[in-house]
């Protein structure tokens, strides 16, 4: 069993159901009916929420304990869900095939980071939106989620340079934000929130 399979092997959702708060806020953003990716989704709290809104939504993870759980909310939502069990190290999203990249928490590792974040940009079809919420450096501080390895975490800065000449960015901020998400996200967090479009 991975590492992913058992932080999500409960009948507790460890990041809960209810969606990211920076998702919810900017989700105005999509067009109707919009085609939306969620890379990462886990238990599908995102990819729920945004297909209860009316979007087409395909939660892509790489635990299939997640993506069982995922299935298992939008069934009790009555919401339909994609899913796909996959590993974006390696996955290729088609090009030009979705309205939306929707990005939170998804940390990687640096040597890997650029190139995952540069094929789901080209996944956009242009004027398409990427949300991207994820902890930054500064989250070693604090102890409300997130990897201990500064390694995995992000700053503006890097994200501008992996999506450079891709997408023209609307919002980027690092922030003090105050999570409440499930038992694996809560209280004070240093986080980075960026929101850009597809040129």
């Amino acid at each position: 069993m991975t590492f992913w399979d058992q932080a999500f092997d409960s009948p507790h959702y460890k990041y809960g159901t209810e969606p990211n708060a920076f998702v919810r806020e900017q989700a105005r953003r999509l067009p109707p009916a919009a085609r939306v990716l969620v890379p990462g989704d886990g238990e599908g709290r995102n990819g729920v929420w945004l297909a209860a809104q009316g979007h087409e939504v395909l939660s892509i993870d790489a635990s299939a304990v997640g993506l069982d759980k995922a299935r298992e909310l939008a069934r009790k939502q009555g919401v339909a869900l994609q899913t796909l069990q996959a590993d974006l190290g390696t996955w290729t999203p088609a090009p030009a095939s979705c309205d939306a990249v929707v990005l939170t928490y998804v940390h990687l590792p640096s040597q890997e980071r650029p190139a995952i974040h540069r094929r789901l940009a080209r996944a956009l079809r242009p004027g398409g939106w990427l949300l991207l919420e994820a902890f930054h450096p500064g989250q070693l501080a604090f102890t409300s989620g997130g990897p201990k390895d500064v390694d995995m975490l992000y700053t503006l800065a890097a994200l501008r340079q992996d999506f450079a000449g891709l997408l023209r960015e609307e919002l980027g901020a690092e922030v003090l934000a105050t999570l409440d998400e499930g038992p694996g996200h809560q209280g004070p967090a240093r986080v980075v929130r960026w929101l850009a479009q597809a040129l």
